[in-house]
Formats: C-alpha cells, sequence, structure tokens
C-alpha cells in the first residue's frame, strides 16, 4: 500500500488506513471467484421466485422476453468491459460517470447504486428469514438478524473470503439449475407428469399460443425480466480486487450469453415444456410448483434451500458494493471522510458498518409493515439499478467518441457493434421504463426517483459550495 497511513487516532477495532482510489485494496479475487461471482450476478431471486408471475402475464412468450433482454445485458457488459479495460478501478460506475459525464452525474451515479444494493440487501435477508420459516417457526427479524450479522463479519475479514462465499453460493444455484434442467429432460423423454398432463415441447404452444396474452402481455414483464439480471454488473465493481483484470474480466463477460441461454432460457423452455403454462400460480416459485407437477415432493424443500442461498449471496454482494462505493465518493470529497477508511486487510471498514447498519433498519421497517411497501421497494431497487446500466452505455459511448478521435488510448477490450448495441441497449431500457409507468405496481417507483434525484441534487450543491476548492466538484 504506497501511500497508505495508519491512523493512530482510530477508535479500538478493526485498525484502518487511508488509501486512493483504485489503491489499498488487495488483489484477492482469483479468476475461479470472478467467474461465479457473474454467473451468480446473473441468477438471483428475480429468476426462482419473480418468474412465476411473469409465466402468469406473458405465457411461453416470456422466454423471448428472457431471450431479447438477455442480449441487452451482453451488450451492457460488453460495453462495461470497454471501460474495464480502459481503467479497472474498484467503484468504476461513478468513476466512469464522473470522467466522462462530470463530478455531478459521478455523485449521483455513486450514490444511486450504493442506494440500490442497500435496498436489494434489505429485500433480500427479509426474504432470507422468510424461507426459514419453511423449516422452523423462527421469529423472521431474528433470522434476518442473524443473516446480517454473519454477511457483515464475513466481508469484514477478508476479499478471499467474500469471493468463497459467493463462489459456493453460486455453486448452489447453479447445480439447482441443471439438476432442474436434466431432470426435466428426463421427464420430457418418456412424456409423462404426475399431475397427468403430457410432458412435451407442444406444451410452448398448444395452451393458447406462443403468445396468450399477447404481445402486450410479454411486455408487462420487461420489469420483472430486467430486476432478474439486476446485479450482473457486479462484475465491474470487483474490478480493482481481481489479481490479474486484464485477463480474467474479459473471460468473465464473455459467459454471459451462454449463461443467459441456460440458466434462462433453457431452463424456461424445459419447465414450460413439462407442465402447461397455466398451472402456474403468481406468487409460486415455478421451480417448485415443477417438482410438484412431477410428483417430487422433495423438490419444494430442495428449491426453498436453493432459493435462500439466492438470497444471501444477493445481500452478500451488497455488502461487498456499498462499502466500495461509498469509499469512491468520499475519496472524490462527495462523501464523508471516514468512508475513505481501510482495514490493515485493505476492506472498507465505515462505509460497510454504515451500509449494514442501513440494512437492519430496513429489516425493522419490514417487520413493522411487512405490507406493500416491500414490493414497493423491489420495484424502486429495479430502476435505481437500471441507473448504472444507463451510465455504463452512455459513459462507453463517450469513450469510444474520445478515442476514435485520438484523445484517449483504444481499449483492448472493444464492445461489439458500439456505439449502435449501446444505443439500442438505452433504447430498451426506455422501454422498460414506459412500461413501469402502465403498470401500477411498479408506477410508485418511478414516483420516488425524481425525488431522490432532488435529494441527490440539494446534496450536491451543498457539499460543492461548502468545498469551492475541491478538485472532485470540477470537470476533467
Amino acid at each position: 500500500m504506497t501511500s497508505a497511513q495508519v491512523d493512530k487516532g482510530q477508535a479500538d477495532g478493526p485498525e484502518a488506513v487511508d488509501a486512493p482510489a483504485g489503491e489499498g485494496y488487495q488483489r484477492g479475487l482469483g479468476a475461479r471467484q470472478i467467474q461465479m461471482i457473474a454467473i451468480g450476478g446473473a441468477i438471483g431471486t428475480g429468476l426462482f421466485l419473480g418468474a412465476g408471475k411473469a409465466i402468469d402475464r406473458a405465457g411461453p412468450s416470456l422466454i423471448l422476453a428472457y431471450a431479447v433482454a438477455g442480449l441487452v445485458i451482453f451488450f451492457i457488459m460488453r460495453a462495461l468491459g470497454e471501460l474495464l479495460m480502459y481503467r479497472p478501478v474498484s467503484g468504476s460506475f461513478s468513476e466512469y460517470a464522473r470522467e466522462f459525464l462530470g463530478p455531478f452525474f459521478g455523485f449521483v451515479t455513486g450514490w444511486t447504486y450504493w442506494l440500490f444494493w442497500v435496498v436489494t440487501g434489505i429485500t433480500e435477508v427479509t426474504a432470507a428469514a422468510t424461507y426459514m420459516t419453511y423449516w422452523w417457526d423462527i421469529p423472521q427479524w431474528l433470522s434476518a438478524l442473524v443473516f446480517t450479522v454473519i454477511l457483515y463479519g464475513a466481508n469484514l475479514i477478508s476479499v478471499k473470503l467474500f469471493g468463497e462465499l459467493e463462489f459456493w453460493f453460486s455453486m448452489v444455484k447453479v447445480t439447482a439449475i441443471l439438476g432442474m434442467i436434466l431432470i426435466c429432460a428426463g421427464v420430457l423423454t418418456i412424456g409423462f407428469s404426475d399431475a397427468g398432463d403430457t410432458a412435451t415441447v407442444a406444451n410452448l404452444w398448444n395452451d393458447g399460443g406462443f403468445f396468450p396474452e399477447g404481445i402486450g402481455g410479454t411486455l408487462m414483464t420487461l420489469q420483472i425480466v430486467m430486476f432478474a439480471f439486476l446485479a450482473v454488473e457486479l462484475v465491474g465493481v470487483t474490478a480493482g480486487e481481481s489479481k490479474d483484470p486484464k485477463t480474467v474480466l474479459p473471460k468473465a463477460i464473455n459467459t454471459v450469453p451462454w449463461r443467459i441461454a441456460v440458466f434462462y432460457v433453457g431452463a424456461l423452455i424445459m419447465i414450460l415444456s413439462v407442465v402447461p403454462w397455466s398451472t402456474f400460480k403468481p406468487g409460486v416459485s415455478p421451480f417448485v410448483a415443477a417438482f410438484q407437477e412431477m410428483g417430487l415432493g422433495i423438490g419444494a424443500a430442495i428449491v426453498n434451500f436453493v432459493v435462500l442461498t439466492a438470497a444471501l449471496s444477493s445481500c452478500n454482494s451488497g455488502m461487498y458494493s456499498t462499502g466500495r462505493m461509498l469509499r469512491d465518493l468520499a475519496l472524490n470529497g462527495q462523501g464523508p471522510k471516514a468512508f475513505t477508511r481501510l482495514t490493515k486487510n485493505g476492506l472498507p471498514l465505515v462505509g460497510t458498518t454504515f451500509s449494514a447498519a442501513l440494512m437492519l433498519v430496513g429489516v425493522w421497517i419490514n417487520y413493522q409493515w411487512p405490507g406493500d411497501a416491500f414490493n414497493y421497494v423491489v420495484s424502486f431497487a429495479t430502476i435505481s439499478g437500471m441507473w448504472a446500466w444507463i451510465m455504463i452505455l452512455v459513459c462507453q459511448i463517450r469513450f469510444r467518441a474520445k478515442a476514435d478521435r485520438g484523445e484517449l488510448p483504444q481499449s483492448s477490450f472493444k464492445a461489439p457493434g458500439a456505439p449502435f448495441s449501446s444505443w439500442f441497449a438505452l433504447a430498451f431500457i426506455g422501454l422498460v421504463i414506459v412500461m413501469m409507468a402502465v403498470d401500477k405496481d411498479a408506477r410508485i417507483s418511478l414516483y420516488c426517483a425524481p425525488l431522490w434525484g432532488l435529494i441527490l441534487g440539494v446534496s450536491y450543491l451543498v457539499l460543492k459550495a461548502r468545498n469551492p476548492e475541491n478538485s472532485a466538484f470540477a470537470k476533467r
């Protein structure tokens, strides 16, 4: 740690140091862990639980929605990859927004992505506590508290431990989906289903057609589909702590197409072939329902365990991301200086602790008011998460333009089809936002977004007025 200095006035606890952006972190994430983090980011509760509601809205055409959205996600990830190969840093989204769009956008992006992970952590740890009641009658608040404390502790030991936890969380999810696909393939081979329906690929179009609810039904699933993909960009946050980012990150990003093809499109094709789409209920995981329809009741318990690990995986990722985003903001004078502090192991102690404390407040709120507010929080997570994608795409467009003019060096990992692929992805995200405005359940998040923007705008002006000489508020 070249310029780090130990703060002798630090209170008792993990010893902390100050370090500039991109320094201080330990490059403790290897290729195996980065690959699994990339895979795990594409598989979450949005698939295991959200697909039930989406199937009810769109039927088999949900497969097409995931395929098209998956292509958009690939464009986003390749745009991110181009930026990462230009300059791999931890906390990259706000760093790139600050460089290519100005300090205000860096400020908004950093704080919004931090909020996304705090909100996601609240929803996921509460969901994990709910899943525990499947086996034991444990108070929900107690399970949520235990999970939060365990994940918080793991994130303050070492980045390698975070990587190991995420590796095994992702391994459970991947194994479960692959097992599900193999079982469904076996059932399709013999053409049998315990509930009396014949397992056949024709189920994809026999029950009202491939678009049973029309194209409108398919479009209404876009918010759910995109929510399922949120966190796939997490590989970008790990850039500053990977051992060989120039080699590892491109490989991880290039696996996105086959991951989406297998874990989303492939899994849904199998499930909807074995069981007619009209059999599924919105509030039930289609994975659980499919096992039950095949007469494999034990599958419900297995899937419940898998969904539990998916929730813990997402919360673990949130703990990892939030501290690093806060530190990046603080290093640029756009957050409290205390957030710059690292432990001797190169971990953002204060930022992670602050975020974990807010997640505990969220657990308490959901305990007190567990009704519609919980669903609204999920919608807000979607809109705040998509802001990071928008910034990635816009920054890539600006970077490519500067590189083509010779103002910056070309990236060694260019996004294919750019800038047209990036513009297409931006247009698709715009369509998702329009569909959210049409959906009464998701509309509330669009009402909250301007309020959050106003809070950030006022905060930015106040900080800028108090620190007029701070270079962080001057466009680079």
